[in-house]
């Protein structure tokens, strides 16, 4: 059976979740260092996550980035 291509709603869909999980990755650390802080009394943790978090999301961000619908050709480039 000969593959069809996907509908662009679909395509839209997965787009707004891919950016979605990129947006969490980056702001949940910082929510949980939060809760941790208020836990024990620390003042360190929600600085913390958020930075892990950003970092986290920057890497997946570039990593999403990198994903290309173009074939690349032997040197690395897109052709």
């Amino acid at each position: 059976m000969a593959e069809s291509a996907p509908s662009p709603v679909g395509t839209a869909f997965g787009w707004a979740a891919r950016i979605m999980a990129v947006g969490l990755t980056m702001v949940l650390p910082g929510i949980g260092g939060r809760w941790l802080d208020s836990r024990l009394g620390t003042g360190f943790c929600e600085p913390a996550g958020f930075f892990l978090g950003f970092a986290a999301g920057l890497t997946a961000l570039v990593r999403l980035a990198g994903t290309s619908r173009f074939p690349r050709r032997p040197g690395g480039r897109p052709g």
